[in-house]
């Protein structure tokens, strides 16, 4: 016998076990050698008809599944119990804890690269006093989607597959063409990259942050070298770029042309990034007229690759879309105008009317207003009228006195701007 030797006679009766089910050959049976062994060790099995062994079928095939996976044949899956249950365990001891684990690191690199890359700064915020209005819908928006359309393609039999270009806006400040650009990036879903082009500077002539003068202008070449790293689903948007050094400008040339390629550093390595077929969308604002007076020329190859619009040019040919807008920018401003910001626009355009021929014959209002309301409404408007005549003689004076040389000049330059930032600070005033 094997007296107190407990181990030596469970190895005993394991070996006898598997001798057993060699014989017969059922291999199907050898998870429970363990469990069978420990039973006839103490004595406990069928014939001695012991109360706790259950002799029950711990295996059942399940019929009626349907699809392909490795442990289903012919539709059915063979369910063994101790398997199935040993599976579970491992699965509860072993594999949530390591996917609960994975979730928490996962969490937390992502954490930490959402601060390092500051990508709150990166999500497109359209201010709460922006108003889509008439010149915006009827000229702004039809041209820049033309422009977009050949950088990104268009939907259906109308798609290019020649991707390419650059949309160049020039106008002076404070035409919105930043808070254009962000709305558009809003609707597109797509992140807005803005560089800004006075923290560059014109001593910036590379993409290598390592090379910036400066830390501000290494800020911006991060920026600029990760939304070419993002590479996808993104609007770089390089602003006041008469700052910039036309030799920095220059290393666009080739991301604005069919090849869609440009040199950048990402983290301190030199990558070049291949962005056809990307939805990736290039554009640039600036200033004509500089502080000094001289004009700003954009480089020749890369001009030669854009959609150029020279907005104070444009507006000469919708000159009453443009006074109009003056009035749309301003209604947020104003707390007397300001419901009508969430009113129906065609309310705004008939009290305009109102306003400007002091006749309400044949005009009709969507909402409903009280008397006193439209009294105070048309009584603002015809001083905002007033407003925005004389900014507008501003703006003007601006535009002509910033194009004249300084050879030229009998005078001072105008350095007033006449913009909707002037007409919004004053509409805020009762």
């Amino acid at each position: 016998g094997f007296g107190d030797d407990t181990v030596a006679k469970l190895r005993y009766i394991r070996d006898w076990l598997y001798s057993f089910l060699d014989e017969i050959q059922n291999s199907s049976a050898v998870e429970f050698i363990d469990e069978v062994s420990i039973l006839l060790a103490i004595g406990l099995y069928p014939e001695k008809n012991v109360s706790s062994v259950l002799n029950v079928t711990l295996a059942r095939t399940l019929s009626g599944f349907r699809g392909d996976h490795a442990v289903i044949s012919g539709g059915n899956y063979k369910l063994v119990y101790a398997m199935f249950v040993k599976r579970l365990s491992d699965y509860e001891k072993s594999v949530i804890p390591k996917f609960l684990k994975y979730k928490e690191i996962k969490k937390a690199l992502i954490d930490k690269f959402k601060t390092e890359i500051k990508i709150e700064e990166c999500k497109p915020r359209v201010l709460s006093s922006f108003v889509r209005n008439k010149l915006i819908n009827d000229l702004y928006l039809p041209l820049i989607g033309d422009n977009l359309a050949k950088q990104i393609g268009a939907s259906g039999v109308k798609k290019r597959t020649d991707l390419m270009g650059l949309l160049l806006l020039i106008s002076p400040p404070g035409y919105g063409k930043t808070t254009l650009m962000e709305y558009v990036a809003s609707r597109l879903g797509v992140i807005f990259m803005k560089i800004n082009g006075p923290a560059l500077g014109n001593r910036v002539v590379s993409l290598d942050p390592a090379e910036a003068p400066n830390a501000s202008a290494r800020e911006e070449l991060q920026r600029l070298n990760l939304a070419l790293q993002m590479g996808n689903n993104v609007m770089i948007y390089v602003d006041d770029i008469q700052h910039c050094s036309p030799e920095f400008l220059e290393k666009f040339i080739s991301l604005c042309d069919a090849q869609r390629k440009i040199e950048g550093v990402y983290k301190g390595n030199s990558r070049n990034y291949d962005l056809r077929g990307k939805k990736v969308v290039v554009v640039m604002a600036g200033n004509p007229y500089t502080e000094s007076g001289e004009r700003f020329k954009v480089p020749d190859m890369l001009a030669n690759r854009a959609d150029t619009y020279n907005l104070g040019d444009m507006l000469h040919a919708n000159e009453d879309a443009f006074k109009l807008s003056y009035l749309e920018n301003a209604l947020t401003s104003n707390p007397v105008l300001a419901e009508l910001a969430n009113r129906s626009q065609k309310d705004f355009y008939a009290l305009v009317k109102i306003a400007q021929s002091g006749s309400r014959d044949g005009i009709e209002l969507e909402g409903e207003y009280s008397v006193e309301q439209l009294n105070d409404i048309i009584d603002v408007l015809k001083k905002l009228f007033y407003v925005r005549d004389i900014v507008l003689k501003v703006n003007q004076e601006y535009i002509r006195s910033a194009a004249q040389a300084n050879e030229y000049r009998t005078e001072p330059p105008f350095k007033l701007q006449g913009s909707y930032r002037n007409m919004n600070r004053i509409s805020t005033r009762k």
